[in-house]
């Protein structure tokens, strides 16, 4: 039976790669760090769990509206008000299965065949696939690391077609943890207005920043530029849910409602209980978030500071969410490996240590190492790291 040709242009995950051999070094008894987790170490909060508990208990589990819990979207609405300052109505909410899908389910409803989408490098590893699942064509536009991983107006002017659609800006990112400042914002969204294009803005790391920086929505800048965007976001990684499976989309209600009823088709509802948890999770204590903030940033500087104090090692320190990506091109180099990839392979061969190579994110010359675990696992990670690197230079 031959597969449809949609599913032969997806690119393996090589975080998925990298996690299976991991996996098999463990099954064999090999002492292997892993460091390519991209969810918080910690627990959900309880009083969200007792909350989905009670849900169940009072027999909130049958299908809800394929958008979500109007109680949720209320939630959400007063999340993004407080937050934000901005204000949106009902039927300007879809509540997804993740973040995830409500990416995938939006690129689904604005695509038609051919139509390019905008993605700053590195990007996170889903959005190609996303916009190829869609039938779009994703159009890469570095980040360069000398701009602080961030793409600039006139790269967005020299990029745009008669055929863009869209553009993705993740703020703070995955892989690179930087975070775009208002005035760059401002500055990239002004072009979006003028060239008419749609800005996706995916916001599911905005509770995690650090060294006193703040996280700005492009869509609170202006009027103008909330009507352009749609925001993403959910509470996988802002509270520590990412098996929940909760996201959601907020912007144009004519969007909106196309996703909803794409949504009503594919996946029916959001899972009940977990919509009454995030209920929980927005209307409850906010502590729990600021404590695993906490947590994240003393690890960040404790970690980057022995990071880069390994010879051929350069790192940019993020300024949000939970991952480090080092240029290790140098070092590659240095300790006889073809390539990155082929040096994070032997890191996990002869330390065992699994990062993420780079070029999964658009990016060779980088790894990418999540903090979300332990000090001690990531003291004695880095101490790994330097082993191999100096070791192979001697």
């Amino acid at each position: 039976m031959q597969l449809s040709n949609r599913v032969g242009t997806l690119t393996p995950s090589t975080t998925l790669a990298i996690t299976a051999k991991a996996k098999e070094l463990k099954e064999q008894g090999y002492d292997v760090i892993g460091l390519g987790a991209g969810e918080p170490d910690f627990n959900t909060p309880q009083h969200i769990i007792d909350a989905a508990v009670q849900s169940m208990e009072a027999g909130h589990t049958k299908y809800t509206p394929a958008g979500g819990l109007p109680v949720l979207k209320k939630e959400i609405v007063a999340k993004l008000e407080r937050d934000q300052g901005l204000q949106y109505e009902l039927n300007e909410i879809i509540v997804t299965s993740g973040a995830k899908h409500a990416l995938y389910t939006l690129f689904q409803v604005l695509l038609n065949e051919g139509d390019e989408v905008i993605i700053p490098t590195p990007y996170w590893v889903s959005y190609p696939e996303q916009v190829k699942l869609a039938g779009g064509v994703p159009v890469f536009v570095e980040g360069a690391e000398a701009n602080d991983f961030k793409i600039t107006p006139d790269q967005i002017n020299e990029t745009v077609t008669d055929k863009t659609k869209a553009i993705i800006i993740n703020s703070p990112s995955n892989p690179t943890g930087m975070v775009y400042t208002k005035e760059e914002l401002k500055a990239l969204g002004e072009i979006c207005l003028e060239k008419g294009i749609l800005i996706v803005s995916d916001e599911i790391y905005e509770k995690l920043m650090y060294d006193g920086h703040q996280h700005v929505s492009i869509a609170e800048i202006s009027p103008e530029l909330k009507a352009q965007t749609i925001i993403i976001n959910g509470v996988s990684k802002s509270h520590s849910m990412t098996g929940w499976r909760i996201g959601y989309a907020v912007g144009d209600s004519r969007i909106i409602k196309a996703m909803t009823d794409l949504a009503s088709h594919s996946t029916s509802n959001p899972t009940s209980n977990a919509q009454y948890a995030t209920i929980a999770a927005y209307s409850g204590s906010q502590e729990p978030v600021e404590e695993m903030r906490k947590a994240f940033e003393e690890r960040l500087n404790i970690i980057h500071k022995k990071l880069i104090e390994i010879p051929g090692v350069k790192c940019l320190k993020p300024q949000g969410a939970f991952y480090l990506f080092p240029n290790v091109k140098e070092a590659a180099e240095a300790t006889g490996c073809q390539n990155v990839d082929v040096f994070v392979e032997k890191l996990l061969s002869e330390e065992q240590v699994a990062v993420v190579p780079g070029s999964g994110f658009g990016s060779p010359d980088n790894i990418r190492l999540s903090y979300a675990t332990s000090l001690e696992n990531l003291e004695q990670a880095v101490d790994r790291i330097k082993h191999f690197i100096v070791s192979k230079q001697q």
